[in-house]
């Protein structure tokens, strides 16, 4: 009995122990868990918080780009609109001056259309049976000569004078600036097909076959003086529409110097450097020596400048004819030119 009453409250402390045991260490157990929560919980906060760090830095950047960009946009813009202002001025003044040379060009045009319908008058009512007396001053009255003494352009004052005339004897057929109403004529299927190619991009340069057959056969024999190298001054100023021909006062001539006598004199042609009365002078381009020339040779370079004239009018587009008859313009021109460099022209008093 006594052994049974003693091991009775021996197990009961035991038991006691046991319990206070296991419930420190669930103490303990829980302690750690929630110490391992909470550090685990402030990493995932410190982690949080880096990461907002980031993206507010990320979100800042991103918004100096956009004002940049904004920035950048807004004098984009102010720069093409600042453009586009200058161009439109710029577009503007130039209209303007187009209209203003076009203007002008219009206006020259017309005059120089007027020039060609005068001169086609003149041309066109000239014929044998009624030769028109501004062509041919030789058949007007003494009181009506100066009337007409001034007509067209001084460099082509004799522009239809290569064809004879002599005083007291009735003209021949051939003084017609036209072809004579009974004149037959031929058109050389050659020489209208060069044409025609030319025609196509009409230019003063010799390497068509057109223009290069005109100064082998015409331009060139019409401008060859005994003074060579003062023909081919001549020919290149006649090519280059830079001669001046001008009359000379017969009764103001002064007394030829020595300088003067290199240019021919009053009495002396420069080119053929026969003695001739000269009536008239050249000046080649800017140059400022004058050259006195015969009646022949003037009527030579007159003849020369009178085609280049058509030509270039024909250059230009100002004929309004068709081919066939600027073809037979141009036959009728290189006769003139034939005609002179034979000896044959026309005496006037200017």
């Amino acid at each position: 009995m006594e052994g049974g009453g003693q091991a009775g409250p021996t197990s009961g402390r035991d038991r006691g122990s046991l319990s206070r045991i296991r419930s420190s260490s669930l103490e303990i157990r829980e302690k750690e868990i929630r110490e391992k929560g909470s550090e685990i919980l402030r990493e995932q906060l410190d982690a949080a918080k880096k990461e907002l760090k980031l993206k507010d830095k990320e979100c800042e950047r991103l918004s100096q780009v956009r004002n940049q960009l904004e920035q950048e946009l807004e004098e984009l813009t102010a720069s093409l609109f600042e453009e586009a202002h200058k161009m439109v001025r710029e577009a503007n003044v130039k209209q303007a001056a187009a209209e203003k040379q076009l203007k002008e060009a219009q206006g020259k045009i017309d005059v120089l259309q007027a020039e060609v319908t005068a001169l086609k008058t003149l041309v066109l009512t000239s014929t044998p049976s009624s030769p028109n007396r501004q062509l041919h001053p030789q058949l007007q009255s003494p009181g009506t000569r100066g009337a007409y003494k001034h007509v067209g352009h001084i460099r082509n004052k004799s522009a239809s004078g290569a064809f004879p005339s002599s005083p007291g004897k009735p003209e021949p057929s051939s003084v017609s600036i036209q072809p004579a109403a009974k004149e037959d004529r031929e058109m050389d299927s050659v020489l209208y097909a060069e044409f025609l190619m030319w025609k196509e991009h009409p230019s003063l340069d010799r390497s068509s076959a057109f223009l290069s057959r005109i100064h082998r056969e015409d331009i060139g024999p019409c401008l060859s003086f005994t003074r060579s190298e003062l023909s081919q001054l001549v020919q290149s100023a006649v090519e280059n529409n830079s001669l001046t021909i001008e009359p000379v006062a017969m009764s103001a001539l002064p007394m030829v110097k020595a300088s003067a006598i290199e240019c021919g004199g009053p009495k002396k042609c420069a080119l053929s450097g026969m003695s001739r009365l000269c009536r008239h002078r050249i000046k080649l381009g800017d140059k400022g020596s004058y050259y006195y020339i015969s009646p022949s040779s003037r009527a030579r370079i007159t003849a020369a400048c009178n085609f280049f004239t058509y030509i270039r009018y024909i250059q230009q587009g100002l004929v309004r004819h068709d081919a066939e008859q600027m073809f037979w313009e141009v036959m009728r021109l290189r006769r003139e030119m034939t005609v002179a460099k034979l000896g044959f022209y026309f005496t006037d008093q200017g």
